[in-house]
């Protein structure tokens, strides 16, 4: 960087210090000593979610992790900084890759149908720029963008009860019970972590159990059967390198829910059925980045509304990359803009620092080997409250918008739409084309 180039981005607030009740701005930034610090709180927030996900996508969680931090640093030159945002993995693709591989699809064929997604994604980003943020809520009123959110985590039911749970139905209870616990008791920046909290939690307990008590049997999902065998396998860990890239996949000898599973870098493969599937997430990440948007632009009193479609396109851009090698899709972190909230700094030069941090994450296989040796019964735990999380956030959208429900026109589609969405109704076209589950309730 040349001198004087950082202050094109930058400016040095107060001569480093933050006053009491004081408010950074985006361009500003703190002393290098605090700002490094206010990244590492940007890690610590983002740091469960974007591991979390891709595991249950069956991805590579330290590719995520590696991209989540391109990714943030090309959101923050295509916005200008003028949106502090942090992009991680993203939540509502859980389903649509559940859907995938229940209907024979590979990892490859995941990350195709997210980069379909991030590329609509793009597009609509692009529209919005030159038409205006109106136009996004003409076409999705939040009746509407309410129930899809809804339908994402609900129909992530059955995940948890037939995948996850009876892997170690014991230690999924006490997960569970620790996250719920958590999550009332822990007030401020420590609430809003309490699911990464209680999978560390889960997952020390997990090796104790192995100790104390021995292997326990429960439902290898890979084979379909109950099987006995300890909590924590860190055979992959111990053969990890400590420095280097993930691997690249080995998608032939690929089989879902193995622990063998060799998951990296791969290219995506397409598939329109299994782009349709993806396609109602689209909804939901448009509703999701307004509203992230929104409540930075509230915080920081910027008028933000001419940014809308740029932090729209971005994220579909970066998610378009990131899928393009094997990582999960990316989106904008409400994690973060807690602590920005609870710091009342706002400076993007802590969201660099983050990035640069969560690439290097990823130059450690050690690292990534043992988030993917994460026990599935603290998974079970969860992800009973995360997906139950993820729905309600749909009832939130309706109730901020006031939606009403004595209104037929409101409440007729979007009853039918869930129970279709939750009970994986499914609609036959032909042998090739079928909508079902979220597709079909969108």
């Amino acid at each position: 960087m040349r001198p004087g180039k950082e202050a094109n981005v930058w400016k040095l607030h107060n001569n480093g210090r933050l006053e009491p009740g004081a408010v950074v701005t985006p361009t500003e930034r703190l002393s290098w000593g605090k700002t490094i610090g206010l990244g590492a709180q940007h890690v610590v927030a983002m740091f469960g979610a974007t591991f979390v996900f891709p595991l249950l996508m069956g991805l590579n969680p330290q590719l995520a992790v590696m991209m989540s931090g391109v990714a943030t640093l090309l959101f923050l030159f295509i916005v200008k900084h003028r949106v502090p945002s942090y992009l991680g993995s993203s939540a509502s693709f859980v389903g649509v890759s559940t859907a995938i591989y229940a209907g024979g699809g590979n990892p490859s064929h995941v990350s195709g149908a997210m980069f379909f997604v991030g590329l609509t994604l793009f597009i609509v980003g692009l529209i919005i720029h030159f038409a205006g943020a109106g136009v996004i809520h003409k076409a999705l009123p939040p009746v509407v963008t309410g129930a899809v959110v809804m339908l994402i985590g609900f129909n992530l039911a059955p995940v948890v009860a037939g995948v996850y749970w009876p892997q170690d139905q014991w230690m999924s209870l006490i997960v569970m019970l620790i996250v719920v616990g958590l999550s009332i008791g822990l007030r401020g920046f420590l609430g809003r972590i309490a699911i990464f909290l209680s999978l560390v939690i889960g997952y020390v307990l997990s090796g104790i159990f192995d100790l104390v008590f021995g292997p326990k049997n429960g439902l290898n999902p890979a084979t379909g059967k109950w099987e006995e065998g300890f909590r924590v396998n860190w055979d992959g860990v111990y053969a990890a390198d400590w420095f280097g890239l993930p691997p690249v996949s080995d998608l032939t000898n690929w089989t879902f829910g193995a622990t063998t599973n060799v998951i990296g870098f791969h290219l995506p493969s397409f598939n329109f059925a299994f782009a349709l599937i993806a396609l109602p997430v689209t909804i939901a990440l448009i509703a999701e980045n307004t509203g992230h948007v929104k409540a930075v632009a509230e915080m920081t009193g910027a008028d933000l509304d001419n940014d809308m479609g740029r932090a729209i396109a971005g994220d579909g851009f970066t998610s378009m990359l990131a899928t393009a090698v094997g990582a999960g899709p990316t989106t904008t972190y409400a994690e973060n803009i807690g602590v920005m909230a609870a710091t009342r700094v706002y400076s993007t030069a802590a969201y660099v620092v983050a990035s640069l941090v969560a690439i290097g994450f990823g130059f450690s296989p050690k690292f990534g080997a043992v988030i993917s040796a994460t026990p599935g019964g603290v998974l079970g735990g969860i992800t009973v409250v995360l997906y139950g999380m993820i729905g309600l956030l749909g009832a939130k959208i309706w109730r901020e918008n006031n939606v009403d429900f004595g209104n037929p026109l409101n409440l007729v589609p979007a009853a039918a739409g869930i129970i279709i969405g939750v009970g994986n109704v499914t609609l036959v076209f032909s042998e090739q084309f079928t909508l079902t589950g979220i597709a079909l309730g969108t």
